[in-house]
């Protein structure tokens, strides 16, 4: 009797599955390397998001948007991963960012990807740790001026963090923008 053709594409179906897993599980058990360790440990999972706008000209009774966010370890552990969505009062954010420890400068690289009011991508400054907060320091034109931007991740622990947004005022203080609060999924 012959063997019917959806039987024989049963293996194939397995096998695919099989090779799926595999790449899946690799992802996870990337071991990085000892300068994204920290960052690492503080950023890689599955995240949902609260951003909160503080009133200023372009929100001017303030904003928000939920969403979430998912990180990873890639290229054999000397890069960090992260992507993702939120919407709400702020309008519709997709993200993605790079992190990279830059071995000649002793800093880590940081690139992001925004699809939002009209943002792209660009290498974003450099980072590095304050002690136990992780700070990205970068310059942004503002009404045709350039000014100190940071994004700082604070409060850090195995379940949560906080990304604090901010611009350097005229006094040399910084004032926070954006809130964002993750809660590990």
């Amino acid at each position: 009797m012959p063997v019917p053709r959806i039987l024989c594409l049963i293996p194939a179906v397995l096998s695919s599955c099989l090779l799926f897993a595999q790449a899946i599980d690799s992802t996870s058990n990337i071991v990085p390397i000892p300068q994204m360790a920290k960052i690492a440990q503080a950023l890689v999972g599955d995240w949902n998001n609260v951003e909160t706008m503080e009133p200023g000209k372009r929100w001017p009774h303030g904003a928000e948007r939920r969403g979430a966010s998912h990180c990873e370890l890639s290229t054999g552990g000397t890069t960090l991963i992260c992507h993702g969505s939120s919407d709400g009062s702020a309008g519709k954010l997709d993200h993605f960012i790079v992190i990279w420890w830059d071995k000649a400068r002793k800093l880590y690289g940081f690139f992001v990807c925004f699809k939002d009011w009209g943002s792209g991508c660009e290498s974003r400054g450099t980072a590095h740790w304050e002690g136990g907060v992780f700070v990205n320091d970068y310059p942004e034109n503002i009404n045709g001026k350039p000014k100190k931007m940071r994004d700082s991740f604070v409060d850090i622990t195995a379940n949560s963090h906080a990304l604090i947004a901010a611009v350097e005022t005229t006094d040399g203080k910084m004032k926070t923008l954006i809130t964002t609060r993750s809660t590990r999924r």
